[in-house]
């Protein structure tokens, strides 16, 4: 047992920690609900972003934006990117940007004022964006309103393609969405139809063909041949892409490009077939949509940009002031075409748009396509090409408004701080997906019963073996590859970012599952260390012991690492994870590009499918662990370290030993998966994944050395009562040898 004031200093300590994340939390609604553009104005100055202007004024209620002021008078307006729309880029955080607008709906100036994109951070000089975001001074709002956001060439940076991507379209929509919500230019508010509205017909499950689909419009088809790529980059102008057309015969297929709506009963049924269209519908949360791209030719549509960064850089979805960019989770490739007919495609994908996106599907849309041609060992020109959709009316049913909803103008205010929607959403994501916190819930609960009655259940071996399979392959097929539940050391260091920047605590709110984890992660800490999620609840781990099962079946030797150099290279995984916290110190992104050090994303969350180098880390990784059990999580895994440091807060030691444990015995030592058994005995709690082997040998009373004693010592005493006959014991007796 620990000393007392020890354990009494360790609760002293756990109590303030709980008091001062108690304290965080409760300022995060306060921030959510604030705009955010108040926070970045001391950045620059007035007349950066509007000529002549000498001050800014007080912010507007209804919406979030600041008046430029010249002698106390308004000639001017300035917003910020993230208070309106989605500016998410590369590193999963906003991209800010303050944004100058007079009274004719001309943007007057621009000022990149923070991001965290690391492609920024370790390799383009921030002098290159902010001269792009500063080009676009002088343009209407006016004119993309009427081209839906369109009517400017891009210009892009290569090798920042989705930073720079991200930032226009920040910059345009949401510039309409306050030119329309001040009346500038003579833009007016959207207003809100107050009559009939379609909907997707649910009913409507009639099972087509492909000639059909495309025939009718339920497919929409672009098809671009070289000689029209190489006529488009020739009407641009650049010399340079001039100059380097694409190669082949110009009839040849640039791209052959097919769109349509997924979530339609009729065109999922027709496309996916009937499993595929249920196991869609099943993802498919509350205000959600999907779509299936398809394509074939030399041009694909999905690059490789996604696999380095997360983001299908190549395609955006693009309705009225609204677009979508799609990240790799929002993801999943389709086998295979079910409809008769159908041709063959070198890539088909489903696309989940998100619930908060606001998309109609009722409503016309278009997936733009970026085009780029190489011009140099970097640089890259681009075009970017439109295939428009609007779903039949065959497929759509009219319905009479809410009641209440009226036709009224829709001011944009703080959208992206609006603390009250996310709330919702996260609301509506829970109360959607309930059977799997559910099902998490259970398993965690029956986890938690198994440690808690750890002696019990390690009675007896067989059972104990079996339950553990059994779990491990649950947390390997279903937590791992059919929820993506995995945690990553990105979560750890993002929080601790979180305590000293902008953060919203619903973020944390919108995936159940793994909140539901962190929230068991932290629960177990006190009472059993890191071991109650390394050794059960890690879709990786459990990948690593289960196939080091499979290598121990078809006999592949086993490695047992000397103590000595054992010892000296858990720490590694130590100073893996002090590196990345340091990194995360000074950007949490480029920590994130770096983390890639995990191979959870590569095995678990994409499930292999991506380029080689990643795939061929997680390979090697596994390939150590058929001949050292665990190998990764001995030695490499950063976020084992994070949970090990306050795993030393822990309140209980549940791993019984006896005084022999060590002198003379190593048995329990010798059959640790892990080797977390010191030689002389002691269980280091820091390595230990809780696996209660050790458990079950401390009560088999044929491989412990102390319960055979105790077994031959109660049989002598039955044998001299009485109780049993000599000859019934000489038959029981069997020749057993302990280590």
């Amino acid at each position: 047992m620990r000393p007392l004031a020890h354990q009494l200093y360790l609760r002293a300590i756990f109590c303030a920690l709980i008091m001062v994340t108690f304290q965080i939390l409760q300022t995060f609604p306060a921030q959510a609900a604030d705009a955010l553009v108040s926070r970045f104005l001391d950045k620059v100055e007035a007349g950066e972003l509007v000529p002549g202007a000498d001050a800014f004024g007080t912010p507007r209620e209804d919406v979030a934006v600041v008046p430029a002021l010249k002698d106390g008078t308004p000639i001017g307006w300035v917003f910020l990117t993230s208070d309106f729309v989605s500016t998410t880029g590369y590193s999963g955080k906003p991209i800010h940007t303050l944004v100058g607008v007079d009274e004719n709906a001309v943007i007057t100036g621009v000022r990149l004022v923070k991001h965290s994109e690391p492609i920024v951070l370790i390799g383009i000089p921030d002098a290159k964006i902010r001269a792009v975001t500063e080009g676009y001074a002088g343009l209407d709002l006016k004119t993309e309103a009427e081209g839906g956001g369109s009517a400017h060439e891009l210009d892009i940076i290569s090798g920042a393609t989705v930073t720079i991507m991200v930032i226009d379209d920040s910059i345009v929509r949401s510039g309409i969405k306050v030119a329309r919500a001040l009346g500038l230019g003579g833009l007016v508010p959207q207003v809100a139809d107050s009559g009939p509205q379609k909907v997707i017909d649910p009913d409507k499950q009639e099972v087509r063909d492909w000639m059909s689909l495309t025939g009718d419009g339920s497919v929409r088809r672009m098809s671009l041949d070289v000689a029209q790529i190489n006529e488009a980059f020739a009407a641009q102008g650049d010399q340079r892409a001039i100059a380097r057309p694409e190669a082949g015969p110009d009839d040849e297929t640039f791209i052959d490009l097919y769109l349509t709506l997924a979530d339609v009963p009729s065109i999922g049924l027709s496309l996916l077939g009937e499993a595929e269209y249920a196991n869609l519908k099943k993802r498919l949360k509350e205000g959600e949509h999907a779509l299936i791209v398809m394509g074939r030719g030399r041009y694909s549509y999905k690059g490789s940009g996604y696999v380095r960064g997360g983001i299908f850089d190549r395609i955006q979805l693009i309705q009225d002031d609204m677009s979508v960019r799609f990240h790799d989770r929002q993801q999943n490739r389709v086998g295979e075409i079910a409809a008769d007919g159908a041709p063959a495609f070198s890539e088909m994908d489903l696309f989940i748009i998100p619930a908060d996106a606001g998309f109609d599907p009722a409503d016309e849309f278009r997936l733009q396509l970026l085009v780029q041609r190489a011009v140099g060992a970097i640089d890259k020109v681009f075009l970017t090409f439109d295939l428009g959709y609007k779903l039949p009316d065959t497929y759509l049913k009219t319905v009479a408004p809410a009641a209440g909803a009226p036709g009224a103008a829709t001011t944009t205010a703080n959208v992206s701080a609006d603390d009250d929607g996310v709330r919702k959403l996260w609301e509506r994501i829970w109360a959607d997906r309930k059977m799997d916190i559910v099902i998490l819930a259970g398993a965690i609960g029956v986890l938690s019963l198994v440690f808690f009655f750890q002696m019990q259940v390690t009675r007896n071996e067989r059972f104990t073996f079996w339950f553990r399979i059994g779990f491990l392959t649950f947390t390997l097929v279903w937590l791992g590859w059919i929820e993506n539940a995995q945690l990553s050391v990105v979560n750890v260091l993002a929080f601790f970012s979180a305590l000293t920047s902008d953060f919203s605590w619903n973020a944390f709110l919108m995936d159940p599952l793994v909140f539901l984890l962190w929230f068991s992660v932290a629960a177990a800490l006190l009472f059993w260390g890191r071991g109650a999620y390394c050794g059960w609840l890690c879709p990786f781990g459990a990948l690593q012991e289960l196939t080091n099962r499979l290598a121990k079946l078809c006999r592949i030797p086993q490695i047992e690492v000397p103590w000595g150099l054992h010892e000296r290279l858990w720490p590694i995984k130590y100073i893996i994870f002090l590196g990345l916290f340091g990194l995360s110190l000074y950007s949490l992104d480029v920590a994130e590009h770096y983390a890639e050090v995990e191979p959870f994303k590569t095995a678990i969350i994409l499930k292999f499918q991506r380029a080689w180098p990643f795939v061929l880390f997680v390979v090697v990784l596994l390939a150590a662990g058929l001949f050292i059990e665990r190998f990764y999580c001995r030695y490499l895994c950063p976020l084992g370290a994070a949970l090990a440091i306050p795993a030393r807060l822990r309140m209980f030691d549940w791993l019984k030993r006896y005084r022999e444990c060590g002198n003379p015995c190593n048995r329990c030592a010798k059959e640790c998966m892990v080797q977390a058994i010191h030689p002389e005995g002691h269980i280091n709690p820091n390595e230990c994944l809780y696996c209660l082997h050790c458990q079950v040998l401390y009560q088999h009373d044929q491989k412990c050395p102390v319960c055979i004693k105790k077994l031959a010592k109660r049989r002598r005493f039955e044998v001299q009562t009485g109780l049993v006959k000599p000859e019934t014991e000489a038959r029981k007796a069997k020749p057993v040898t302990a280590e």
